[in-house]
């Protein structure tokens, strides 16, 4: 562990099998050319390298992860809910609605999706590094207690935030900026108030029985946790303005007077441009603004700083967005050119959007 920010790594993430196909609108067999899955080992692979080929690799050091134990996953999950995604891999695989894929060879990556976040997390509660980073898949921040969901299956930064809280940690806060709404992670944490949950997404709404929550700001916790959901609806289209306006109006200063011992963030790329499954704006210069605020954030409270791969379909462009993300952490100034960013950021609506979301966490001192 040499480097300024740790990548956790295992290769078993290349293992797990989502095929090809139409998912969101099946069938598919009037075409001659498939789309592989959006899921699929491609996209982890160009991130793994364009972090060991680009120039912030002499800034990086690099751990091998592990497979997860059962009883690890049972922290979070149902332990019948963990049998049964066993026993789906164990007899050939199965999928959740049209687009969430197991296959006969899943197991081995959903054990390393979890057991590397959680050798990332341990590696910084023994502040064995700086910042943290598991490079994992299949994502996991669809995924509840017992529901599987938009590709996920295990929650990996809810395991991650578990893994803190055992360890000591009062106050432990995730920051998603996938572009969808983190609802598993929501659901895992909605009635307790030592776990805060942001989201930033893409305004998109339920996806139905598998996926009650809206990720509207009015689901903001109950009981214990009341207050401490906070949601940021962004229209479709919104770029870096918008996620610039977000973070400066809401995350940091929900963060900064929430004061958490450890950070984890749900990092996604699937807000650029150029995502098949969102419809956002956000470059490569969005995604460094990202980076280099959560990185404050963390310093300003004094907390210990995990970033988890979530979503990011765009195969190249994705892997750009990421090495974009983690120079901001960094602190660095931007070193790896963008090669297809042009479309052009209306921010004008942000501060409506924005707007919408402070009353609903008054109690954090937004306005």
């Amino acid at each position: 562990m040499t480097g300024e920010l740790e990548v956790f790594w295992h290769p078993a993430a290349l293992e797990h099998d989502t095929g090809s196909g139409l998912w969101e609108a099946p069938p598919s067999d009037i075409l001659d050319v498939q789309e592989l899955h959006p899921e699929n080992a491609e996209r982890i692979r160009n991130m793994r390298s364009v972090l060991l080929r680009g120039p912030i690799a002499e800034r990086l050091g690099w751990s091998e992860g592990r497979l997860a134990e059962l009883h690890e996953l049972e922290s979070v999950h149902d332990p019948e809910y963990v049998r049964r995604i066993h026993e789906a891999c164990k007899t050939g695989g199965r999928r959740f609605g049209s687009t969430t894929v197991l296959s006969a060879t899943s197991w081995r990556p959903l054990l390393a999706a979890a057991g590397t976040t959680l050798a990332a997390a341990d590696a910084v509660l023994g502040e064995d590094v700086d910042v943290g980073y598991a490079l994992v898949r299949p994502p996991g921040h669809h995924a509840g207690r017992a529901v599987a969901d938009g590709y996920c299956f295990f929650n990996n930064v809810a395991l991650a935030a578990e893994r803190f809280r055992a360890a000591g940690a009062e106050r432990v806060a995730i920051v998603d900026w996938d572009v969808h709404h983190g609802n598993g992670t929501q659901a895992c944490f909605y009635e307790r108030d030592d776990v805060l949950t942001i989201s930033l997404h893409m305004r998109h709404g339920s996806w139905g029985q598998s996926h009650p929550e809206t990720g509207s700001p009015a689901e903001s916790g109950s009981g214990k946790g009341a207050g401490h959901n906070v949601n940021v609806e962004l229209r479709p289209g919104s770029g870096d303005g918008a996620y610039s306006a977000a973070f400066r109006r809401v995350v940091e200063p929900v963060l900064e007077r929430y004061r958490p011992d450890a950070l984890i963030c749900a990092s996604g790329q699937d807000a650029s441009g150029f995502d098949a499954n969102g419809r956002m704006n956000v470059s490569m210069d969005g995604f460094h603004a990202i980076g280099r605020s959560v990185r404050e954030s963390a310093d300003r409270s004094g907390a210990r700083l995990l970033l988890v791969q979530e979503g990011g379909y765009a195969r190249t462009y994705a892997a750009y967005c990421l090495h974009a993300t983690l120079e901001g952490v960094l602190g660095s100034g931007r070193l790896l050119a963008d090669p297809i960013a042009y479309m052009p950021d209306d921010p004008t609506h942000a501060d409506a959007d924005i707007d919408s979301v402070c009353p609903e966490h008054a109690r954090w001192g937004l306005r």
